[in-house]
């Protein structure tokens, strides 16, 4: 039998990156995978390509009927949500002294209430459905240190941590376990955008900065998605059911804690 047998998972920010590869991780254990993501046409596209097991739906986490509907959507194509990992996140970078309102609102609407808000949505149908649950949020080694160049992101992601601690401790008496996951620097296409940012302020030319962070890696390495889906796996799984309001690290190395 497999570990994810029979479960449904939503998965926001799913048509790329870290988010499809814990997709294809829980469909190989045995879920059916909801991939949400504004970029509909990919999600759709990667839907297909994954086959039965996955279905597509659009989702804006700056809104909320875009989140509910979603929801609504899930359990109508694969039954009950089992399973929720809030994934979607941008990542932005400036001097404290460049930082710009309009900047910083748009990272803590996505990263922070776009969590909030998919987990209490999912919460609610979880608590009506009386069968408990598995939430996983995306943190980051960010959220364990601020960075120079990196203040909102980095707060944005503390921010996730403190939700799971809050989140968990509330939810676990409706059987619903929330924890998270801290990774540090990923590769991925989305750090083509990293690295121009510490480009543009560090003076590096380009892929300097993927390189330099790479180096420091005690594994020796950047993470690959593939790294993170063990740990996404058992998260959601029977495994994890007296695990609640932690933040794993799975990262190489970087942050001890």
């Amino acid at each position: 039998m497999k570990r994810l047998d029979g479960k449904t998972a939503l998965i926001t920010g799913a048509a790329r990156g870290i988010g499809l590869a814990f997709a294809k991780a829980y469909i190989r254990e045995g879920a059916r995978v909801v991939l949400g993501d504004i970029d509909i046409a990919r999600a759709r596209s990667e839907a297909t390509a994954l086959g039965d097991a996955a279905f597509a739906v659009e989702m804006d986490v700056t809104r909320q009927d875009s989140i509910d509907a979603a929801v609504v959507a899930s359990a109508a194509h694969f039954g009950p949500i089992d399973i929720l990992i809030n994934n979607a996140a941008i990542f932005t970078a400036a001097p404290i002294v460049e930082i710009t309102r309009a900047d910083y609102a748009r990272c803590f609407e996505i990263n922070v209430a776009g969590a909030l808000f998919t987990m209490q949505a999912v919460a609610r149908h979880m608590i009506e459905r009386g069968a408990g649950g598995k939430i996983i949020n995306m943190a980051s080694q960010a959220g364990r240190r601020g960075e120079g160049l990196v203040a909102v992101y980095c707060a944005s992601k503390a921010a996730i941590i403190s939700l799971t601690q809050s989140a968990g401790l509330d939810l676990i008496r409706h059987g619903i376990n929330v924890n998270a996951i801290a990774p540090g620097v990923v590769d991925g296409e989305h750090w083509d955008g990293v690295d121009a940012f510490f480009a543009r302020y560090e003076g590096k030319e380009s892929g300097q900065k993927k390189r330099e962070v790479g180096a420091g890696v005690p594994f020796g390495r950047m993470g690959q998605a593939s790294d993170l889906t063990g740990m996404a796996v058992f998260l959601a799984s029977s495994e994890a059911d007296y695990i609640v309001a932690q933040t794993y690290n799975v990262d190489g190395g970087q942050w001890m804690s």
